[in-house]
């Protein structure tokens, strides 16, 4: 049984992420979405906000389960007992950042390898960070997050 690990800190959540967890759901037998607590990063939604809204967005898949962690991916990823970490792929950029980290995981934690997926073109100008901001600004977000986390970000 190959089980997977997708983490990210998912605040907010968007389409992008969503596209890229039905792929890798698709992709290994359990999937689990790693909801990590990242104290650099001004949050819009608690921890436990995110961990409920990828439970309710992800309810109608049965091999999908979200956790949240603290600490290293390495070490959660052995907890796990995952074999792959998924990470997704915007641009050049994202890639450039994202090999080392899988370097560095890998030598942490040999079991597992790092699987980049390419984010689909339409939502490759999408990143949580970016939408923030966008929302912050008064901008409109619609279609850029699935619509449980729009309604929870306009209930107010």
């Amino acid at each position: 049984m190959m089980t997977a690990v997708f983490p990210g800190s998912f605040d907010p959540v968007t389409v992008g992420h969503m596209d890229l967890i039905v792929r890798s759901a698709g992709m290994f037998d359990r999937l689990v979405l790693g909801v990590l607590i990242n104290p650099v990063k001004l949050p819009l939604f608690s921890l436990e906000e995110r961990v409920e809204m990828l439970s309710q967005l992800t309810e109608d898949m049965a091999n999908v389960s979200v956790r949240s962690f603290e600490g290293l991916l390495a070490d959660f990823v052995a907890k796990e007992k995952a074999g792959v970490i998924v990470r997704g792929l915007r641009t050049p950029q994202d890639f450039e950042y994202e090999l080392p980290l899988a370097q560095a995981n890998h030598r942490l934690n040999q079991n597992a390898d790092t699987v980049f997926l390419a984010t689909a073109p339409e939502y490759s100008f999408i990143s949580s960070s970016g939408v923030k901001e966008i929302y912050r600004f008064g901008g409109d977000i619609r279609g850029m997050v699935p619509e449980l986390v729009f309604e929870k970000l306009h209930k107010d």
